[in-house]
């Protein structure tokens, strides 16, 4: 007898439709599994052997074969132990395999039958969905599947309970959708912490408006980090489809705690040893990296030249795309990756450059050799660069700042409103996507902010990569400022932003 069950395996978060075929036939006894299986689900024979023990029941003494279909197409994961252990006992005649049909199964069987967590539920539950299916899966990852929609969710606790069910002994209830998962537990930091540095909580607001790239250079201990883990504090929640579309990342990763969904927008600050699989995504079974996983949030990079240069060039085409494509010789597997990029990071090694007292015997040719380690097509990419100097001591003695967290979050949201209702029938989020001649069209400055970006695209040498960053920098500062048209303030503003640009600026427009 043959039984057929219908699980899936991902390929990014692209969900694809496996049929499990289970044959019990006369013959030596065996239990093979065929298709192309990894060493997870080749060892799924002994959990499900085990399993079905536990239940008071054993495996017919005659050839089993599981064939894995499509049989070219590699599987993966422990996710493939229920839906074989189901074709089993529909095989077997315990239960009905017409019952199954509509149901995409999921879920790792521990030996003494329970139905143990497995990472790809969202996103299954979402292909469940589309496709007019209902949907099998662990009970700690209910509450994650029903987020779906309104398809049908069962989520038993172990393979007696689903056996009862299906046998009309026992009522699985739908599950209640979990409390969404909170990012930052605990108090938000507020900007009031930090003393000083208005020009670096300027660009902070700046960068969280319009979710442009941002550069911190300082020497330590001038706030760089602080105002790096205070930009969450002020980025607008996700919206349901924004939710949606982290947490199916999330999902399979498994990095989505109690199958909760994700409102806040993730912050990754990932180690400086961190290698380009870690960063961008990879490893032997292609999983997603840092990039992905801060997808629509914020990637932190502290001390950028001490990261490995070839992990940080390989950030240059997710920057730039919004994904991240991790080609193999055996797959090629694209993942989201819409991220705003904050790095901070020492004038030079030593940290002060520009304190003679403090900087080391090798300044300044340290800060060259120092700097090179980023590249200029890297740095080409980021929209914001600031140097952030050393606070004072005064400043270190002045009361907190009247203006905290909460007032500039109001700014950038009714900034954030304006790009959305722009943007919407583009399909774009922010003034960071825009692009083309529609950006041309929306951030075309009066006369005098024509001539000062002409004057400074011949002086200073703009590429046209930076000459569309600095446009739309100034249009996220007249949105800051509901300003419909862009002004000669947000171009020279703008500007002011570039590498490098205090001496640059001096020297090019010198009278």
């Amino acid at each position: 007898m043959t039984a057929r069950i219908t699980t899936v395996t991902f390929s990014g978060i692209d969900v694809i439709e496996v049929e499990v075929q289970v044959s019990i036939t006369t013959g030596l006894p065996a239990l093979n599994i065929v298709g192309l299986a990894d060493k997870a689900v080749s060892e799924a024979r002994e959990r499900v052997r085990a399993a079905l023990t536990a239940l008071g029941l054993s495996l017919p003494p005659k050839r089993i074969t599981v064939n894995l279909s499509p049989a070219d197409l590699a599987k993966e994961g422990s996710h493939f132990d229920l839906p074989i252990a189901l074709g089993l006992l529909a095989a077997m005649g315990v239960i009905s395999e017409e019952e199954l049909l509509p149901f995409i199964v999921l879920g790792e069987l521990a030996l003494d039958g329970r139905i143990s967590p497995v990472t790809g539920v969202l996103p299954a539950a979402i292909h469940a969905q589309v496709s007019e299916r209902n949907i099998l899966c662990p009970k700690p990852q209910g509450g994650e599947a029903v987020w779906a929609g309104d398809l049908d969710v069962l989520a038993p606790h172990d393979l007696l309970e689903l056996v009862n069910h299906f046998k009309g002994r026992q009522l699985l209830n739908r599950p209640q959708p979990i409390k969404v998962v909170q990012q930052n537990t605990g108090e938000m930091p507020d900007l009031r912490d930090i003393r000083g540095q208005e020009s670096a909580k300027r660009a902070l607001e700046v960068a969280a408006a319009g979710s442009h790239n941002l550069l911190l250079c300082g020497p330590p201990g001038a706030g760089k980090s602080m105002l790096a883990r205070r930009l969450p504090g002020i980025l607008p929640p996700l919206d349901a489809h924004e939710a949606l579309e982290v947490s199916m990342i999330h999902s399979i990763a498994g990095t989505l705690p109690e199958g909760g969904l994700m409102v806040e927008r993730p912050f990754r600050d990932p180690h400086h040893s961190a290698s380009m699989p870690a960063l961008i995504g990879g490893g032997h079974r292609v999983r997603p990296g840092e990039v992905s996983l801060a997808h629509l949030g914020v990637l932190f990079l502290d001390e950028l030249p001490e990261y490995n240069r070839t992990a940080l060039e390989a950030l240059r085409q997710p920057l730039e795309t919004g994904r991240a494509e991790i080609a193999r010789a055996n797959a090629h597997v694209s993942y989201p990756a819409r991220v705003q990029l904050i790095a901070a990071m020492n004038p030079c090694r030593c940290g002060h450059l520009d304190d003679a007292a403090l900087a080391c015997s090798r300044a300044p040719k340290c800060a060259e050799t120092y700097r090179d380690k980023i590249s200029g097509p890297l740095l080409d990419r980021i929209d914001l660069h600031l140097d952030v100097p050393p606070v004072s001591p005064m400043d270190l003695h002045l009361p907190p700042s009247s203006e905290g967290t909460q007032e500039v979050r109001a700014r950038v949201l009714r900034a954030r409103m304006v790009q959305k209702e722009r943007y919407q029938e583009k399909g774009l989020r922010t003034n960071a996507e825009a692009d083309g001649e529609f950006l041309l069209k929306i951030s075309q400055p009066d006369q005098a902010g024509q001539n000062l970006l002409l004057e400074a695209t011949n002086k200073l040498k703009l590429s046209a990569r930076g000459y569309h960053r600095v446009l739309r920098v100034a249009r996220t500062l007249a949105d800051l400022e509901g300003c419909e048209n862009v002004k000669a303030d947000h171009i020279a503003e703008s500007l002011s932003y570039r590498p490098n640009m205090s001496r640059k600026t001096e020297q090019a427009f010198a009278v």
